[in-house]
């Protein structure tokens, strides 16, 4: 598209798009390849979000385009009720690498849509309704799935699902309760499910938690808060549900963030990482709790389920990931990011805290290291410098926290290209910092 069309396309976007959160960026995109995205003026702009955190093999990965392009002409899409060999086959590579006895999968298109399967096979087993949450949630926007998100959008759309709960997350830079100055953050779990106890009518039924929480701010489970977690849910008779839509397939230097603590949940969901940036997802559960499911009349019935195409690109992801020794490159390539921001974090003090595992790292912006004061103005100033300079970043501004910056480059990210974004984010801060002075 020419400099001369841009006018008429914003005009076009303006008149015929539904605006679905926070602005549109100020250009247009015409193609992606590797860590980098195009405008429409040529410019290259290093993607440190793979997109919406999903492109772990990077853009326009040559060997997804070649699946997507031999399935499309053989076999795309199915009636719900047949199968194929790619839907089989994803299913039995999945089982053998999620943590634990999980076995039996569901594929579909969404997070969203997954956490749906999740929630409503766990209350159907348990015979519960009530769902547990942390307070900085992010789950999707359907309807179980966004009873249980909590960082952003439940004003103005009526009541959630009953029993809906939810409980803060340990957050060690902002911690609740304290011991010798540090998270105590078994108090806070005791203290949460105590509050739980008091309002739930005897019908729990899950749990939902991410292992790291990514739109509330990458906020970490400490190490031994989700094994902990699983034994108040086994207290109770509730299922623990990760939604490993960020963290799995690689991204936190584990095949799924879980298995650092060593923790195997009773469902577990996957998406964005598991399609590369295409629409899959799956839910992953024990052959005992499908059973009783099953048993029970479990109805997930949807347009795109099982279809071919996208498990197919699923197996390829999988394959690339575990022949590239991706796992392993998250890593050491997220040791080298984070080196490169605490760095940062030592020059500028509008930076109060780094954190994260892998390649899904957090760094918050502060007005004052001392009070921890947000600074969300100064974080959207960083963002468009960022931009301004060929580096896309995110940020979530949340009223509990500073403005906190999610990155997540691709795990195919060369140590030259993270050097570059670092570069790039230390002269935006520099420019943000002395334009406030």
């Amino acid at each position: 598209m020419s400099k001369n069309s841009a006018p008429d396309f914003w005009r076009r976007a303006g008149q015929h798009l539904v605006r679905y959160g926070g602005n549109f960026e100020p250009l247009i995109i015409e193609r992606a390849q590797g860590s980098f995205v195009y405008d429409a003026d040529g410019r290259a702009i290093l993607d440190f979000t793979s997109g919406q955190m999903s492109a772990v093999l990077g853009h326009c990965h040559p060997e997804i385009a070649a699946v997507v392009s031999a399935s499309v002409r053989e076999l795309d899409h199915l009636f719900s009720g047949m199968l194929s060999r790619p839907v089989v086959d994803l299913a039995t590579r999945l089982a053998g690498l999620t943590p634990g006895v999980l076995e039996r999968c569901l594929l579909l298109t969404t997070g969203a849509e997954s956490n749906e399967a999740a929630l409503r096979m766990a209350k159907l087993v348990t015979g519960g309704h009530e769902v547990v949450g942390f307070t900085q949630s992010w789950h999707g926007m359907t309807n179980a799935a966004a009873s249980a998100t909590y960082s952003a959008g439940r004003r103005g759309y009526g009541p959630a699902a009953p029993g809906s709960f939810a409980i803060p997350a340990p957050n060690a830079y902002r911690p609740r309760f304290t011991r010798d100055g540090q998270l105590d953050w078994q108090t806070e779990l005791d203290d949460g499910f105590e509050q739980i106890d008091r309002q739930s009518t005897g019908a729990l039924a899950a749990f939902i938690a991410e292992p790291i929480l990514s739109s509330g701010g990458i906020i970490e489970l400490p190490l031994g808060y989700m094994a902990a977690l699983k034994h108040k849910c086994e207290e109770r008779g509730m299922l623990l549900i990760l939604d490993e839509a960020q963290t799995g397939v690689g991204r936190t230097g584990t095949m799924f963030a879980c298995q650092r603590d060593g923790v195997a949940p009773d469902i577990m969901t996957l998406s964005k990482t598991l399609g590369a940036g295409l629409p899959l997802a799956a839910m992953v559960t024990t052959a005992a709790i499908e059973e009783r499911a099953h048993e029970l009349g479990y109805l997930f019935y949807t347009t795109h389920v099982s279809d071919p195409l996208p498990a197919a690109v699923g197996l390829k992801v999988l394959e690339v990931v575990e022949r590239d020794g991706l796992v392993e490159r998250a890593g050491v390539a997220g040791a080298r990011l984070m080196a490169g921001l605490r760095e940062l974090q030592a020059r500028h003090e509008c930076i109060g805290d780094v954190r994260g595992r892998g390649l899904l790292l957090g760094l918050e912006v502060v007005e004052d290291r001392q009070t921890k004061q947000p600074a969300f103005a100064l974080g959207e100033a960083i963002t468009q410098e960022c931009m301004k300079l060929g580096l896309s970043m995110n940020i979530v501004k949340l009223s509990a926290m500073g403005g906190v910056f999610r990155i997540a480059p691709p795990l195919t990210v060369s140590d030259a290209e993270i050097d570059l974004g670092l570069e790039l984010l230390g002269k935006a801060i520099a420019t943000g910092v002395a334009r406030r002075k």
